[in-house]
Parts: C-alpha cells; sequence; structure tokens
C-alpha cells in the first residue's frame, strides 16, 4: 500500500540514518519521492538506492560541519532535517558510576548534533520561508531508568527543552520544529539486548521482551513499536498533512508513559 505524503523532491538529511528507526526514516522518505541524504559513522550494510551518505562522527564539532557542508553542496540546500541519531554508552550503577566523562559522551551524542546542525543548516530554511525540523527524544526523558538511564535521560530531556525553544522562534519564519518520543522501540539493538537477558534467566526471546517490557513499567500494547511505524510518524510530520502542527511532541510508546 501506497500513500502519497507529499514530499516528492524535497530535500532531507536523516542523522543516524544506517540503523533501527534512521534506516527506517530514510527508506521511508526516499521511497516518498524525497532526496535523502544521511550520515552515521560507518556505511550501512545495505544502501538505499539514491540515498546520499555521509561516513563521519557527528558527536564531535568537526564531523557536524561535515555533514553540514557535504549536504549543503550535494542538495543545494535542505527542507527537512530529522535528528535520529542517539544513545547510550554509559555504564550501570547509577549516577555514582557517571563521571565527566561520561556525561560528556551521553550529551555530545543525545544533543549536540541536533544543536550544531541545526545553527549550520537553519538559517537556509528561514531564508527560503520552509522548512521541517524533527527532534527525536524519548520517554527516558520523563521516565528516566535511574540504574542505567540518567545521563541519557538528561541529555534527551535537554534535547526536548532546546527544541521546542527553538520551535517558538522559528516557526513565525515558516519553519516547523517537532518532537517525536518513542517508547521501548524493536530495533536491532532491543532485539540484542532482549535476547542476552533471556540467556541470563534461560527464557526465549518473548520472555526476554517481557523483561524489557515490565522494567518499564508495562506496556498496554503488549509488544514494543516497530521502527517502520516509528518512520510513518515522522514521514507525516514532515508532510504537508501536518502543515499546522509545530513545538509539539508526539510521544509513540505503546501506552507506556503513565499520562492523562
Amino acid at each position: 500500500m501506497s500513500f502519497d505524503f507529499g514530499l516528492a523532491g524535497k530535500r532531507a538529511l536523516v542523522t543516524g540514518g544506517t540503523r533501527g528507526i534512521g534506516a527506517a526514516v530514510v527508506e521511508t522518505l526516499a521511497n516518498a519521492g524525497a532526496r535523502v541524504a544521511t550520515t552515521a559513522r560507518r556505511l550501512p550494510t545495505v544502501a538505499v538506492p539514491g540515498v546520499h551518505f555521509v561516513a563521519t562522527d557527528i558527536a564531535t564539532a568537526d564531523g557536524c560541519a561535515t555533514v553540514a557542508h557535504d549536504v549543503l553542496t550535494h542538495l543545494g540546500g535542505i527542507d527537512l532535517i530529522v535528528h535520529v541519531v542517539g544513545g547510550s554508552s554509559a555504564p550501570p550503577g547509577g549516577f555514582a558510576m557517571l563521571n565527566d566523562e561520561e556525561w560528556m559522551k551521553e550529551l555530545s551524542l543525545n544533543l549536540m548534533p541536533a544543536v550544531r546542525l541545526d545553527r549550520a543548516l537553519l538559517p537556509g530554511m528561514v531564508e527560503q520561508g520552509f522548512g521541517v525540523v524533527v527532534h527525536v527524544t524519548s520517554i527516558q526523558g520523563r521516565l528516566p531508568l535511574p540504574e542505567s538511564t540518567t545521563a541519557y535521560a538528561a541529555a534527551k530531556a535537554a534535547l526536548s527543552t532546546y527544541s521546542k525553544s527553538l520551535s517558538k522562534q522559528v516557526s513565525p519564519d515558516g519553519v516547523r520544529v517537532l518532537r517525536v518520543s518513542p517508547g521501548w522501540v524493536e530495533t536491532e539493538a532491543a532485539v540484542a539486548l532482549a535476547e542476552r537477558l533471556a540467556v541470563d534467566v534461560g527464557t526465549d526471546y518473548e520472555g526476554g521482551k517481557q523483561i524489557v517490557m515490565n522494567a518499564l513499567g508495562g506496556i498496554p500494547l503488549g509488544r514494543p513499536a516497530r521502527p517502520q511505524e516509528v518512520a510513518n510518524l515522522i514521514a507525516f510530520l514532515v508532510s504537508p498533512l501536518a502543515g499546522a502542527m509545530t513545538g509539539t511532541e508526539i510521544t509513540i510508546d505503546g501506552g507506556t508513559t503513565p499520562v492523562v
């Protein structure tokens, strides 16, 4: 089944576009007719035809500068930015295990790439009077797991606040800024985690998934979201179909977050 998002010819940058949610977003936007550039540290295992790839580390200022220059040169401008890159390598053990280096790694990966690339690319959007920016945050910004995600959650919460402030500044210039907040998504990394947990307690993959869901306080839907489901939401948000939406955060977590 195909759906016209009205994205034909739009120039898009997707960060973290080789795995999980990012890979699904790249494929979805490309299939919708957008001209897509993406970036990650390493070349993708399977390249999407027609997608321009920049191999660099955008957790660094130099990496972000490389991407911004390359994308503007290759595409001649930018209409859509989807910041998917993120993750955590912090050790378990809570706050006491988080030294300055660990904190800086989490901020450098989960906050600063968006700040730096927006700073480089948004002026062109403002000048043309059109653009959409999506920052992928996380429900961990509101539901941190103190044993393992304190720094990651804090960085994602900072990204959310930054995104809201940015939307108030540039929306009057025709640039919409939105946040997508996933819960647990069944990416390659999530599958590997569930499989490790399953081995540790002598159960199968479904049992491993249940361990993760229980740790999150349960997922009323009964399963994690799929990368394609998140990508479909993002494709809608960057499309003209969502033209009146800006400044808001859309949660896609199967009902995990306990709010009214």
